[in-house]
């Protein structure tokens, strides 16, 4: 299960100077478009903190996928692709069944505890498999996703929870208002940890053997990745739901650009994958204009697609 190495690639500081303008001017088009006139009190309450959410989320989970493929060392790989989001899930549900007054922050803390389960168990899983062939890691991703889901949405549906559920599992930002994002900027602090650490990641995405030999604590390493991953997943996922495939699609597209180096590429994911988000939530908003499609429902679309052709061309052809 290895990576394919690619040529480092440098980019100018012009380069991600522009692609932050870009960035900007995506994160403006969001602020005025809507259904209610412009006034400073849409601004404050409602547009500039759904455009902050936008740009938070899409940045984190884009970061993430770019560590689950150096950990994993799989390029197919990401928090959607592995059971981690429907992990958190379940662990949203357990623990409204259990403690429906728990206050938010209990509710993240028991998600990040499932997904990073959930992340192990997929670990597990793959690390047991006789053959560890490219494409079947994420396929087996899906499959370990598709059954921790149906277990989640039979609860949900005993209980007369499947609507809570469904709110968790589509990524929309339309509910976003002031005082209801901000447990997202935690991920802004867990992309900071991530990118000082960028080195030991690009390390550890080299082989167990490789670490050990440079003098790095692997598993501390990825215990340290998959713990990121996690934490970012449920606070996604309790703020805004479920947003697939950005962590597959975005590190690709860099990767393909600029080579494997993390440093190099964790802003490159950052810019990318909130802009990405910020385009989705943009199309979403004026395909059906005044009604809104969820920002999970395009990303999924694009990013299945997306995955579909990077399968077909990783994949080994008969003479």
């Amino acid at each position: 299960m290895s990576v394919t190495t690619r040529s480092t690639r440098t980019t100018p500081p012009a380069a991600l100077a522009g692609g932050v303008v870009g960035l900007l001017l995506l994160a403006g088009a969001s602020v005025m478009i809507g259904v209610a006139d412009v006034s400073w009190e849409v601004l404050w309450v409602s547009r500039i903190p759904r455009t902050v959410a936008l740009v938070l989320a899409g940045a984190a989970l884009a970061v993430c996928g770019l560590l689950m493929q150096l950990l994993v060392r799989n390029r197919f790989v990401e928090p959607s692709t592995v059971g981690t989001t429907e992990a958190a899930g379940l662990g949203l549900v357990a623990v409204t069944l259990l403690a429906p007054g728990a206050p938010l922050m209990v509710k993240m803390a028991v998600a990040a505890l499932f997904a990073l389960a959930g992340t192990w168990l997929f670990l597990r899983v793959v690390r047991l498999m006789p053959v560890r062939e490219t494409i079947l890691v994420p396929l087996i991703g899906l499959m370990l996703g598709g059954v921790i889901g149906a277990l989640t949405t039979f609860l949900a549906f005993h209980h007369d929870l499947l609507q809570t559920l469904n709110s968790w599992m589509t990524g929309d930002f339309s509910g976003i208002l002031a005082g209801r994002y901000e447990l997202l900027w935690l991920v802004a602090g867990l992309v900071v940890v991530a990118f000082l650490a960028a080195d030991r990641f690009t390390v550890a995405g080299m082989g167990e053997s490789f670490s050990v030999n440079a003098g790095l604590d692997h598993r501390a390493v990825v215990a340290v990745g998959l713990t990121i991953v996690s934490v970012v997943s449920a606070v996604v996922v309790v703020t805004v739901g479920v947003i697939p495939f950005l962590g597959l699609v975005v590190p690709n597209l860099v990767s393909m650009l600029l080579g494997d180096n993390a440093r190099r590429g964790l802003p490159w994911v950052a810019v990318l994958g909130a802009g990405l988000v910020l385009a989705c939530d943009i199309i979403g908003r004026l395909v059906r204009y005044p009604y809104e499609i969820p920002v999970g429902t395009v990303m999924g679309v694009l990013g299945a697609a997306f995955f579909l052709y990077v399968l077909l061309k990783r994949a080994p052809r008969a003479d």
